[in-house]
């Protein structure tokens, strides 16, 4: 029979791409257009399918090597009856954003390759379960959604669990995403407001709340539905619901429509972070606000007191800034951004300085108590200001990621006090089915299938 060799195509103007999972070895038999072997620049990763059915005779590269265009990977004994491709031919290298066709998908009682799934625990509640599938993704942000797309192009019967109607997580609904589409309509009216310099001089901005508001919403459902719909394409099962563990091969799903079983063979934990509620704040009146709620724009307060110093809260100081909000923003460490280059930070200081009502680093809010006329701030520091009253606070210290509240004991993963979850470098966890993006720091702004 004849042989092919499938070589490294042409993919732009990259050289020596590294090799990051091989996914057959030989004596496979394989399909036409079926992925060999995935690459992976700093752009996207690239899959190079198999241009003939047959069988795998050799594999020419490993995990670990890099490879250029026209570089052999696989050799196949085509298959009798099989068309060779033409002379020259290589294959096609797939981007993340057209995926390769999947292989043909496993049996859900086994792992891809042939590995054993994890029937034999899969019984362990002694529930029947409503959903099975061989890989749970739980939380649906940019750490969940990359990992459920990737199963499913690889041929995985993958599940996504989600708290929130809609996919993206943290960032695309509450978080970077609507936050920038905010900080957009800030620059705009601060160069309107900047052109009389060069002889252009505008109106002061009238500010439409309710349209502004549906212009970032605008932005978050566009994003969010195409998410949805490249699930949909993928065929990746959502459930919509709050999830959490019930032994090491099932998670509870509560949603609106009750309780469901999700009984699987490997898992990936994907909850994302939180923000930080400082404890002994009167949270409970709805003039406080955390990084989401500031998001949602009922009004524009005259007064602001932004609780935190870092890198989301100037960004929302800057958005009330431009909307006409005196803004005055407090720090407990001596710069703000703290861990950024202070050589950096020193011109931003400055610039802000010049707008905001007051910056205060070094300083703590001590105490902050609800009045009718407003929230009353009391500080503590060395240069602490008087107390003052605000329409509005808004506490940006950080975020906690969201380990321990997916009963995550109960499939047997270690989960830190802090709530991080320790990886190794291939993202296993403790348990070894279960695995945790970014070697166990849950991404800053990551999807929250957790409450």
């Amino acid at each position: 029979m004849a042989t092919t060799e499938v070589k490294v195509p042409d993919i732009g103007n990259y050289t020596n791409v590294p090799v990051i999972e091989v996914l057959v070895k030989p004596g496979d038999s394989v399909a036409k257009d079926q992925s060999l072997v995935t690459l992976e620049s700093d752009k996207a990763t690239m899959e190079v399918p198999s241009t003939v059915a047959g069988t795998v005779k050799e594999v020419k590269v490993k995990v670990g090597d890099e490879v250029s265009e026209g570089a052999v990977v696989v050799v196949i004994e085509a298959a009798a009856n099989t068309p060779l491709p033409p002379a020259g031919d290589v294959a096609v290298a797939k981007s993340q954003s057209s995926p390769a066709p999947p292989s043909p998908q496993p049996s859900p009682a086994s792992g891809r390759g042939g590995e054993s799934g994890a029937p034999q625990a899969a019984a362990a509640s002694g529930r029947k379960a409503d959903i099975e599938c061989q890989v749970c993704v739980l939380g649906s942000g940019p750490g969940g959604y990359t990992a459920a797309f990737r199963a499913a192009d690889l041929g995985q019967n993958t599940v996504l669990i989600e708290r929130y109607a809609t996919l993206g997580g943290v960032c695309l609904n509450v978080g970077c995403i609507p936050s920038k589409a905010l900080l957009h309509a800030a620059k705009v009216i601060d160069e309107a407001a900047h052109a009389k310099d060069i002889g252009i001089e505008f109106g002061a901005p009238k500010i439409d709340i309710g349209k502004l508001s549906g212009f970032k919403d605008k932005v978050v459902a566009q994003l969010t539905g195409g998410l949805a719909g490249m699930s949909k394409q993928r065929k990746v099962s959502v459930a919509q619901g709050v999830g959490k563990f019930v032994s090491p091969n099932e998670i509870e799903v509560e949603g609106k429509d009750g309780k469901k079983l999700v009984r699987f063979e490997k898992c990936i934990i994907a909850v994302g972070s939180q923000a930080v509620k400082l404890p002994g704040f009167p949270w409970d009146d709805p003039r406080m606000m955390d990084s989401t709620d500031a998001l949602v724009l009922n009004d524009v307060p005259k007064r602001l007191l932004v609780v935190g110093g870092g890198i989301i809260g100037l960004e929302m100081a800057c958005v009330y800034d431009a909307l006409g909000s005196a803004v005055t923003v407090v720090e407990l460490l001596e710069q703000l951004m703290p861990g950024a280059d202070a050589d950096l930070v020193k011109p931003l200081a400055t610039r802000l300085s010049k707008r905001y009502a007051g910056i205060h680093l070094k300083v703590k809010v001590a105490k902050i108590e609800a009045m009718k006329e407003g929230l009353r701030a009391t500080f503590e520091g060395e240069k602490a200001p008087q107390p003052q009253l605000y329409d509005r606070v808004l506490v940006a210290v950080g975020r906690a990621p969201n380990g321990r509240s997916i009963n995550a004991d109960k499939a047997g993963v270690q989960v830190s006090d802090r709530g991080f979850i320790p990886a190794d470098k291939q993202m296993r966890t403790n348990v070894p089915h279960i695995f945790a993006p970014e070697h166990g720091l849950l991404q800053h702004h990551a999807g929250d299938g957790a409450p």
